[in-house]
């Protein structure tokens, strides 16, 4: 659901150590660099409502508790490339006042730039679904 708006908007992401995470909306986005040649039975992932695990071959890459609550059997990963792990998880709470201002509830927070970025997204985003049928380049 969230692509149409990515494609034509762009995300901010938030950079940590071991990759970055976005959101929309809708959704928040985990993307962690894992060494080339990563194997998807090398990767331990538990995601809950409010917690997420991620270890790579043994090694904890991520643990916490999340900022805000999600909806936990629709949270998902995936391998690519056999480098990275992309983790999808979805928001109980679907708004623009809904802006996660970090990952989780006490590490990986933006900086106040990025995170003013992230809100407009996020108003932008609200808006564009709000008033789907407007296109101002029929307007003359």
């Amino acid at each position: 659901m969230s692509a149409p708006f990515e494609e034509r908007s762009g995300v901010v992401p938030c950079g940590t150590p071991w990759g970055q995470g976005y959101q929309t909306l809708e959704e928040v986005f985990i993307e962690v660099q894992v060494p080339p040649g990563t194997r998807a039975q090398d990767i331990q992932c538990g995601l809950q409502s409010r917690h997420v695990a991620l270890a790579v071959g043994g090694r904890e890459i991520l643990k916490g508790k999340l900022f805000d609550s999600t909806i936990a059997d629709e949270g998902t990963w995936t391998l690519e490339d056999r480098k990275m792990v992309r983790i999808v998880l979805t928001k109980t709470k679907r708004d623009a006042a809904n802006c996660w201002t970090s990952l989780l509830e006490s590490e990986y927070a933006a900086d106040p730039w990025v995170q003013d970025q992230m809100q407009r997204k996020l108003t932008l985003e609200r808006f564009q679904k709000e008033n789907w049928g407007l296109n101002s380049s029929s307007c003359t």
